[in-house]
């Protein structure tokens, strides 16, 4: 059984939109996060996989961007969030995906892939193959849990 309609993506990107121009070569719909103070606040009502750069050239402080965690002040946007992919730059050394590897283990959701800067094709098809394969894999749990009420 495949649900590939029902996924969906939230990301943020900074001006250099590195990770929307990742996120523009996935067939997924997607949002993204504001930038700017001045733009409305995203807010969502569906569960999603976050796409999350990591800032703060590589320091244990700031690698989440304030925007992301304003956007997961919201309980309900923790608890939709089903899994994390990050991007980051590997000059970064053990600070690599240091965004996406805090937030996994804040949301309590899996790390499915991370890429450098902007990605490359390879990158895109094995993020859209790790998340078509978890997405199906939480859908199929949801469905068997339902069906035992």
């Amino acid at each position: 059984m495949i649900f590939l309609n029902n996924i969906r993506i939230v990301y943020f990107s900074l001006t250099s939109e590195n990770t929307k121009r990742f996120v523009d070569k996935l067939s997924f719909p997607a949002e993204r996060i504001p930038l700017r103070r001045n733009e409305e606040e995203l807010m969502v009502d569906y569960n999603y996989i976050l796409i999350v750069p990591t800032y703060g050239a590589g320091r244990d402080t700031n690698a989440v961007p304030k925007q992301v965690i304003k956007f997961l002040r919201h309980r309900e946007h923790r608890a939709q969030c089903m899994g994390i992919i990050g991007s980051g730059n590997k000059n970064f050394g053990e600070h690599y995906l240091l965004a996406a590897r805090i937030l996994s283990e804040k949301l309590d959701v899996p790390l499915l892939y991370g890429f450098e800067i902007s990605g490359t094709q390879t990158d895109v098809c094995e993020t859209e193959k790790r998340i078509i394969g978890w997405w199906n894999q939480i859908n199929v749990t949801l469905n068997t849990e339902k069906e035992d009420e």
